[in-house]
């Protein structure tokens, strides 16, 4: 085991940890933000992307212990009242379904909205295909990231 310090949504947390745990099972298992969901276990579902330094990453693939010095945000850190713009356009274009892999949408669409305040349906699309949903609701996510945008572009904070 080793002592390893995460900054995770604004806050550090000291974790005794194997040196190979994934980032996943760190934030599942040790701290209770069940937020960040299993679903490949190989990094290419999306279902466990957190944002590493603002930018998507995988976390089943991202040893833990890698990770010190960097800023983690997980679904629960991107607004704790849900009112970020990209949480409210979800509700308000009805996305989700099931629900499993909306973490991941969301994490990755507010990413996309820092780096690009007006992306086109390209943009969207090519942000957004390393999150799969099983449901299929991509033309409500692109909906919802438009509506986003326009928020933000408003003075809505982010």
């Amino acid at each position: 085991m080793n002592q390893v310090k995460l900054s995770i949504n604004g806050q550090i947390h000291s974790l005794d940890l194997p040196p190979d745990m994934p980032l996943l099972w760190a934030l599942r298992d040790k701290l209770d933000m069940t937020g960040t969901k299993y679903g490949c276990g190989i990094g290419i579902c999306g279902s466990c992307t957190v944002l590493v330094d603002g930018r998507p990453a995988q976390s089943c693939r991202l040893p833990a212990a890698k990770l010190e010095g960097k800023e983690i945000v997980t679904i629960e850190g991107l607004a704790p009242n849900g009112d970020h713009p990209v949480q409210r356009a979800w509700d308000e274009e009805d996305v989700p379904q099931c629900g499993y892999c909306q973490g991941g949408q969301v994490l990755t669409a507010a990413a996309l909205l820092e780096r690009n305040p007006n992306p086109g349906d390209e943009d969207i699309d090519q942000a957004m295909s390393n999150v799969l949903c099983r449901c299929g609701t991509y033309f409500r996510i692109r909906k919802a990231i438009k509506r986003a945008a326009l928020e933000i572009a408003a003075g809505e904070p982010a």
